[in-house]
């Protein structure tokens, strides 16, 4: 029988090539060029308060970026993220109030600052794991927090530090429409270096020091090297994170870059996917979101039986954070895997659908 015009029965991946591409499909890389040419159109429709949600998910979600490929993909564990967050956020305004360096320069400048750090603090990496890291990372946040409040010469102290706004060939970026372009450039960026770094030599060896370390090892695999660069690629991406968050906001205090943050930080890239650069940006919309739809639901409740029942006021505020902890812990037991792997299986239904099982 002639083959001349039959279709594959299946998805076939018959070369390394065709399984290590950025796009499975014509289909997909469309979807996400389609994407991209919508999200540069919101500025022109959409209101300041949904262009602000926009640049908070963009520039978070760097940063989750960069704790994915360190926890996701290596398997260190970092609960200290927030530190280097906050540390790119002062350097670059640093860098910016005290040489006179462009911001367009700064930001950068910030990131490759902030890598050293968390090279310095990666080193323990070489030797512990599990707990004793996490410990360590700990200690990395706290150290980095009580250096944010006495170094007055960087930080500006409790008065916090001025950020100048993003500057390019004479025009300023000063406004949520006009930053939002500059963030959005620097999330593509960012998440297409990464997923080509998840394709290279060196992602493929953070992958194996995750999966077995000790197989890695025998496979002359240098753990030392990739346990500390990947805390210095995360470190990297977190403080560009955090120059575009100084650079938004004008003023960076220490008071934001605490332990709180840092958790929440994990919470988007478990609950967006560990292992996934698609995840890490999912994590962060939902964490982003949430508060928000919660907010709406505790406007929409004020004043109702709910919020004065037992005798008491304001119960819709304590449901609001109960709820949002409710939610977290849900979705973490329905749906461990993230809303990476749901997306997955959504693509999947709908590839082979009618016949799907």
């Amino acid at each position: 029988m002639s083959s001349v015009g039959m279709r594959p029965c299946g998805d076939y991946k018959t070369d390394y090539g065709r399984d290590q591409t950025i796009f499975e499909t014509t289909t997909a890389r469309n979807f996400v060029i389609a994407g991209i040419v919508l999200a540069c159109l919101m500025p022109l429709v959409a209101d300041r308060y949904v262009l602000s949600l926009m640049i908070q998910i963009g520039y978070l979600g760097i940063a989750a970026l960069g704790l994915n490929i360190l926890v996701g993909f290596t398997g260190q564990i970092s609960i200290g993220h927030a530190a280097f967050f906050g540390f790119g956020a002062f350097t670059s305004a640093y860098l910016n109030n005290h040489f006179a360096i462009p911001v367009f320069f700064c930001i950068p400048l910030a990131g490759l600052a902030t890598a050293v750090v968390g090279f310095a603090f990666g080193l323990p990496a070489a030797r512990i794991k599990g707990l004793y890291l996490a410990i360590a990372t700990l200690a990395a946040q706290y150290i980095l927090e009580d250096f944010f409040a006495r170094s007055y010469w960087f930080t500006g102290g409790p008065s916090g530090s001025i950020a100048q706004p993003f500057t390019l060939f004479g025009f300023s970026f000063d406004s949520d429409r006009s930053y939002f372009y500059v963030v959005l450039a620097y999330t593509i960026v960012a998440y297409l270096l990464a997923t080509n770094l998840m394709r290279s030599r060196d992602g493929r060896a953070l992958v194996a020091v995750r999966d077995h370390y000790l197989s890695a090892e025998m496979m002359g695999i240098n753990l030392t090297k990739y346990r500390t660069l990947s805390f210095a690629i995360a470190a990297f991406l977190a403080g560009i994170g955090g120059a575009l968050y100084a650079h938004y906001l004008s003023v960076v205090s220490s008071e934001g870059f605490n332990l709180l943050l840092s958790v929440q930080f994990l919470a988007m890239v478990i609950i967006g996917g560990l292992g996934s650069i698609l995840g890490s940006l999912l994590g962060t919309v939902f964490m982003v979101l949430l508060p928000e739809a919660m907010d709406a639901g505790t406007r929409a409740l004020s004043g109702t039986w709910i919020d004065t029942a037992l005798g008491l006021k304001d119960n819709v505020v304590f449901l609001r954070d109960m709820a949002i902890g409710a939610v977290i812990i849900g979705f973490l037991i329905f749906e461990p895997d993230g809303l990476a792997h749901r997306w997955r299986q959504i693509k999947a239904y709908w590839k082979l659908y009618p016949f799907s099982y």
